[in-house]
């Protein structure tokens, strides 16, 4: 049973944490190979249920330790048809893939929910091809056929919603909002964008929320960013648009790196966590920021320098 089936408690006022590079901490850090980049198998297998929940635990900590709120992410991006085939995952699979993933979860949320640290599981949802790349376009339509299964999976468990991380197109973000409507779970869209601050479809950021919207009865809780750095986008929140009340997170790059770079390269350019908090605050200016976490590149560093600079701005409001 979903335990914030009524109002998720990151729509308030108060600030939540949520996890950062999971996929290139598994790589560079814990030495996983991951083909596809999926993280979602190991969940199957003993040491990597032990790194998954050793991951998911820090962020946790972190979150009691500044007496936050904290949205754990289940580690199943890739957890889909197209890119659960490459790695072996029938829809069976998939589907127990993706249940586990939650049980997980809530057995984070057992040892490390507090009053002041309310812990919010989302089923995380990522795009049917490639998260920089809009290829081979969906419609809604089949966007909903397509992610349904998993959006019916995740409203079958203890999630408390879903959210879907890396959107480069709008079809495919409707679509979703559909099928978490229809299966009546709360949902959060996160679209990518590029150096210039438009999705990789070359749609403006707000004309993508806006058309969102307005085919879904503005059915999404908020909207986020992520798998870009603040440098790519802020000039295009810098005016406060009307739109930016429906960005409540952030899950920025530690990398400047556009997409393309950030593809081809071998190594991991882990930036500066101490400036890139500094640039969330600027952004907490321009948006109501409820959720704040890291991508690619990012880690536990990344994520504590962030609720410090935050959460000391908010004392000295």
């Amino acid at each position: 049973m979903r335990r914030y089936r009524n109002a998720l408690p990151q729509l308030g006022d108060r600030l939540f944490v949520t996890d950062a590079g999971l996929e290139t901490t598994l790589i560079y850090e814990g030495g996983f190979d991951l083909p596809a980049f999926a993280a979602f198998p190991l969940v199957e297998d003993a040491a990597g249920r032990v790194a998954l929940r050793s991951y998911f635990e820090g962020y946790a900590r972190l979150a009691r330790r500044y007496e936050l709120g904290v949205v754990l992410e289940s580690p199943t991006w890739r957890a889909n048809a197209d890119w659960g085939a490459r790695v072996g995952y029938d829809a069976a699979g998939l589907a127990r893939a993706n249940r586990l993933s939650i049980d997980m979860l809530r057995g984070v949320r057992e040892l490390y929910e507090a009053p002041a640290t309310p812990i919010v599981l989302s089923g995380n949802i990522g795009p049917r091809r490639d998260g920089y790349v809009p290829d081979r376009w969906m419609t809604a339509a089949q966007a909903y056929d397509y992610h349904a299964p998993q959006v019916e999976t995740f409203a079958g468990t203890g999630a408390d919603m879903v959210a879907a991380f890396t959107m480069n197109y709008v079809e495919e973000a409707i679509g979703i909002v559909k099928a978490a409507q229809c299966h009546a779970i709360p949902v959060a869209i996160s679209f990518t964008l590029e150096t210039d601050g438009g999705l990789p479809s070359e749609e403006a950021l707000g004309d993508a929320i806006e058309r969102t919207d307005a085919e879904t009865g503005s059915y999404a809780a908020y909207y986020m960013i992520n798998c870009a750095h603040p440098t790519h986008f802020a000039h295009v929140l810098a005016q406060s648009p009307a739109w930016c009340h429906r960005i409540r997170g952030l899950r920025a790059n530690a990398s400047t790196r556009s997409h393309a770079e950030l593809d081809a390269s071998t190594d991991l350019d882990a930036g500066d966590p101490q400036k890139l908090a500094i640039q969330y605050r600027a952004l907490s200016e321009v948006l109501p920021l409820n959720v704040v976490g890291g991508c690619c590149g990012t880690d536990e560093r990344h994520v504590e320098r962030i609720c410090s600079v935050l959460t000391a701005a908010a004392m000295a409001a």
